[in-house]
């Protein structure tokens, strides 16, 4: 079939229409993923619907209730008993490493990389998390990440650590929450190649904008994903 000149500029708006509705439907379909992520700022999550998670509680501004909070560490940027007290009631579970549970009160459950619980309800995984490069996550304290199922969705909570080889085996991934702020965690282009391995559906950069790193890290590891996994910046609530 030949194309007359005068259906030329006809055909490149079809295309530019379509490429537009493409961007735009990937957008959209990351938006929706992530419509019950709450960032609260650094490594701190606010999930809801089915359950209220919180992850790593750490500068609390609204009293709430959990049914589950997440901490991966001991470093009081992820865990700060002030701030567990604010979103803890009676009922409230508690996921954490052994460190931590020493300083926290209420149903606690300990956990170490590796070991699966259930916990509110809510199967989760704890996974391992540290540093390769640094000491200021070492793999000998056990520290964790988790991968924990929530309204329907797969989430992995990487907690602070660099890219390790225990991300390329963690299975289907819908939703991945990863550091990306360097200094005490992997850097974005280091994230970047984590994403690649784990290979989410969409991915949430976070640890930054608080302790270390800013709003240019999380821009520069979206921008390394662009066309290959959907990123999903977040805006502090």
């Amino acid at each position: 079939m030949t194309i007359g000149r005068r259906s030329i500029p006809f055909v490149l708006i079809v295309c530019i229409l379509l490429i537009t509705y493409g961007i735009s439907a990937a957008g959209k379909k990351g938006e929706a993923m992530t419509k019950d992520i709450h960032w609260l700022g650094h490594d701190t999550f606010k999930i809801t619907g089915e359950k209220t998670v919180y992850t790593d509680p750490y500068k609390i501004s609204k009293k709430d209730v959990a049914d589950l909070i997440l901490i991966t560490h001991s470093h009081y940027d992820h865990c700060s008993p002030e701030d567990v007290a604010k979103i803890q009631g009676k009922d409230t579970v508690i996921v954490t490493v052994a460190e931590c549970a020493a300083k926290l009160k209420g149903n606690t459950i300990i956990v170490t990389p590796g070991v699966t619980v259930n916990a509110a309800g809510i199967e989760v995984r704890a996974l391992p998390s540290y540093n390769t490069n640094k000491q200021f996550h070492t793999k000998d304290k056990g520290w964790v990440g988790y991968v924990f199922t929530i309204n329907g969705k797969k989430i992995y909570l990487a907690g602070d650590t660099d890219y390790i080889p225990e991300m390329k085996n963690l299975g289907p991934v819908d939703i991945a929450l990863l550091p990306v702020s360097g200094t005490y965690v992997m850097t974005a282009d280091e994230a970047a190649q984590a994403a690649m391995d784990i290979r989410p559906k969409v991915v949430v950069p976070m640890h930054y904008g608080s302790v270390v790193g800013s709003k240019k890290d999380a821009e520069r590891f979206a921008e390394l994903l662009k066309g290959k996994i959907e990123v999903v910046i977040l805006k502090q609530e």
